[in-house]
């Protein structure tokens, strides 16, 4: 038994809850992960994974051997890109994902300074404020805004984006400009909801140190930033996007930054990327570039504050997927 191979096999049947998908992304015959499982098994003395004919879990056995496989795979692919590619430096091709208006607005006008360092690596870059699986749709990094939650991801602090509450020009001469927060309750709001949750997330000022969220009653709400922000602009609503987004707008007195006595939340922004990729040098270069980015090319204009964090912690990332160890649940096709 190719022990290497099997605990390739092994993590891709855990992480793509397939036998037959896992077969494909090794370009193996389907028949071939269910042998190698089964001889992984047998060699271990140990069941790793309950199957049958419709489902697919893991056993607590299986879990600790998944997250050793993990460390044990991502240390043999960086001593081996690390010998090989030493002089060459990172190649190959690298998959990116991040919001539009991240993508569009902030990345996407230097992304020529990645491309003149790094020309040995294919960079995809797909946009979108929906949290994709990076594991299942073969996305080697991407870049999220807001809180993070606990997943299997592994998570780079970059950035935070101040905010701003403001109206169009438009929308105050029709409903006045709003003084206080109680005021808000007579003004109309465009409201933004999570693509992946539902949940509409309300207006939010800080008062007395702490977070305050205002229901400010509205018809619309969108789940894309690029079209929130368009809506506040036709006069829709008040809106209360990153500052970066609108400060064209306000600079040409199109929007007004209203309620300056209350300041808004700032959002987070980082990359996150699977726990195979954590030592991959091309994640690594594209992590490394974006944070300067953010760090030396942005903060100078105001719209972002980068503070002294840790680098990367092995948690709280936005993933639209449950950890594959505890949520190990699927059909299985062999």
């Amino acid at each position: 038994m190719d022990r290497l191979q099997a605990m390739k096999m092994f993590t891709r049947v855990v992480e793509m809850n397939s036998f037959s998908k896992a077969a494909d992304s090794m370009d193996l015959p389907h028949a071939s992960a269910t042998m190698i499982i089964q001889k992984l098994e047998a060699h271990l003395n140990v069941r790793l994974l309950q199957r049958t004919t419709r489902r697919l879990n893991i056993t607590p056995e299986g879990a600790e051997y998944y997250e050793r496989c993990v460390h044990i795979l991502s240390v043999i692919d960086e001593t081996e890109s690390s010998l090989t590619h030493s002089r060459e430096g990172p190649r190959g091709r690298l998959r990116v994902d991040m919001p539009g208006s991240i993508g569009r607005l902030v990345v996407m006008p230097y992304i020529s300074e990645f491309r003149d360092r790094f020309p040995d690596i294919d960079l995809m870059v797909s946009f979108g404020d929906r949290n994709v699986d990076l594991i299942q749709e073969g996305v080697d990094c991407a870049i999220r805004v807001g809180d993070l939650q606990d997943s299997t991801l592994v998570a780079r602090y970059l950035a935070s984006l101040p905010t701003v509450t403001a109206a169009s020009t438009e929308y105050l001469e029709m409903y006045g400009e709003p003084e206080s927060l109680e005021e808000l309750t007579r003004h109309v709001a465009v409201n933004y909801f999570s693509s992946a949750t539902g949940r509409l997330r309300h207006m939010t000022f800080i008062v007395d140190g702490k977070p305050v969220e205002v229901k400010v009653p509205g018809t619309i709400a969108v789940s894309d930033a690029e079209a929130y922000v368009m809506c506040g602009l036709k006069g829709v609503g008040l809106i209360q996007p990153s500052h970066f987004m609108i400060k064209a707008s306000l600079q040409e007195e199109v929007m007004v930054r209203i309620l300056p006595q209350y300041a808004s939340p700032a959002m987070q922004v980082s990359a996150v990327y699977p726990h195979n990729r954590h030592l991959a040098p091309k994640v690594r270069v594209f992590v490394e570039w974006a944070a300067s980015l953010f760090n030396t090319s942005l903060t100078t204009t105001g719209d972002v504050h980068v503070q002294g964090v840790p680098q990367e912690k092995a948690f709280s990332a936005v993933h639209s997927r449950p950890d594959p160890i505890r949520a190990l649940s699927a059909e299985c096709v062999r």
